[in-house]
C-alpha cells in the first residue's frame, strides 16, 4: 500500500521533517518561501494532505479548486483563522491544529513583552547600540514597576492562565479577567482572580491589559479607538494572541499621543507587513511573532501535527480536529 502524499508549505524543524519522511511520501519546502494562491490550489489538487502554517491563506479560493485530492489540512499552529472553516466543511475537509504544546512558551513571550514595555528595555538597548548612552543618571529611562500592579486578561484560557501564573506568583500582580466562558472556581481561586462583567471593565481597572482571545470575525478590532481610550493613561497593552484583535491605526494614535503608556506586541494585522507608524513609537516593544519560537515548542508542534495525521490515517478521530 502506497504512503499518503503530503505537502508541507514551509520549512519545519529538521526533527519533524525526518519523521515525515519516514512515514509519508512528503514534499518539503526546502527554500522556506511562502506559497502563492495558485501553488496552494495545486497542492490541494496533487496531495492527500496539506500541512500549512498560520501564515498561509487557506481561503475559499484555495479550497474550492476543482479536482481536489486532499482530504485533510493538518495545520502547524494553534490558531486557525487563516483557514476558512466554513469552506473546509463544505468541501468535506478535515482540519486540525496544534494546541496546548505552546502554552508556556507563549506565556513567556507575553511576560517578556509586559516587562520590556514597562521597563523600557527596548529603548535602552537601542540607545546603547547607537552609542548614545551618556551614563547612569536618576531620571534616565524611568519605567513602570510591575510588582503589585493589576494585570487584566482579555480571555482567560490556557495561555492567559499560564501568563497569570507568572504574573501573580512571580510578580505579585493582581489578576482580573473577562471571558465569555467562565473558568472553574479552582482556576479562579488559584490566582485569586477577579472576573469582570465586560471587556470594558477590565480596560478601566487594569494597569496592564493582555490580549488572549482568538482572532476572527467576532473579535476583529475588538481593541478599537473607543476601547483603547478606556484604558488608564499609565496602562500598557500587550498582545501575544492575534494581530487583527487590535486596530493598528487607533493604537498608533494612542501611543503617539501618550493616551496610554505603551504597548508590547508580538502579532500584527497583515503581518509580515508592519504598519510603518509603529516604527515611530518609541513606547512600543515590537517582536516578529516569536510566541512559540523555542526549539522545544516548535518540535512539539510538529510532532502534534504528526499525531493528528496518524490518527486520521488510522481511521481514528484526530485529537485536535477543529473542522
Amino acid at each position: 500500500m502506497s504512503k499518503p502524499t503530503v505537502l508541507v508549505t514551509r520549512k519545519w524543524p529538521s526533527e519533524v521533517e525526518e519523521e515525515l519522511k519516514a512515514k509519508y511520501d512528503v514534499t518539503l519546502n526546502e527554500k522556506d518561501v511562502p506559497m502563492s494562491i495558485p501553488e496552494l490550489q495545486a497542492a490541494f489538487q496533487n496531495y492527500d494532505c496539506v500541512c500549512p502554517t498560520v501564515t498561509d491563506p487557506i481561503n475559499a479560493e484555495v479550497l474550492s479548486v476543482e479536482n481536489k485530492k486532499a482530504k485533510i489540512i493538518a495545520s502547524f499552529g494553534v490558531g486557525f483563522n487563516h483557514i476558512d472553516l466554513d469552506a473546509a466543511k463544505k468541501e468535506n475537509l478535515v482540519v486540525t491544529n496544534t494546541p496546548e504544546v505552546l502554552t508556556d512558551c507563549t506565556a513567556d513571550i507575553a511576560m517578556t513583552l509586559l516587562l520590556s514595555a514597562a521597563r523600557r528595555t527596548s529603548e535602552g538597548e537601542r540607545e546603547l547600540r547607537a552609542g548614545k548612552w551618556a551614563g547612569w543618571r536618576p531620571t534616565h529611562l524611568r519605567g513602570t514597576q510591575v510588582t503589585g500592579k493589576t494585570l487584566g486578561c482579555i480571555g482567560f484560557g490556557r495561555i492567559a492562565q499560564a501568563t497569570a501564573d507568572r504574573a501573580h506568583f512571580g510578580f505579585g500582580m493582581k489578576i482580573i479577567f473577562s471571558d465569555p466562558y467562565m473558568p472553574s472556581d479552582e482556576v479562579i481561586n488559584k490566582y485569586n482572580a477577579t472576573p469582570c462583567s465586560s471587556v470594558e471593565e477590565v480596560l478601566e481597572k487594569a494597569d496592564f491589559v493582555s490580549i488572549h482571545c482568538p482572532g476572527g470575525e467576532s473579535t476583529y478590532h475588538l481593541m478599537n479607538k473607543e476601547r483603547i481610550g478606556m484604558m488608564k493613561k499609565g496602562a500598557y497593552l500587550i498582545n501575544s494572541a492575534r494581530g487583527d484583535v487590535i486596530d493598528n491605526d487607533a493604537l498608533i494614535e494612542a501611543l503617539k499621543n501618550k493616551t496610554i503608556a505603551g504597548a508590547g506586541l508580538d502579532v500584527f494585522e497583515g503581518e509580515p507587513e508592519l504598519n510603518p507608524g509603529f516604527l515611530d513609537c518609541e513606547n512600543a516593544v515590537l517582536l516578529p511573532h516569536l510566541g512559540s519560537a523555542s526549539t522545544e515548542t516548535r518540535i512539539a508542534m510538529g510532532m502534534r501535527v504528526l499525531e493528528n495525521m496518524e490518527a486520521y490515517y488510522s481511521d481514528k478521530e484526530p485529537g485536535d480536529r477543529v473542522a
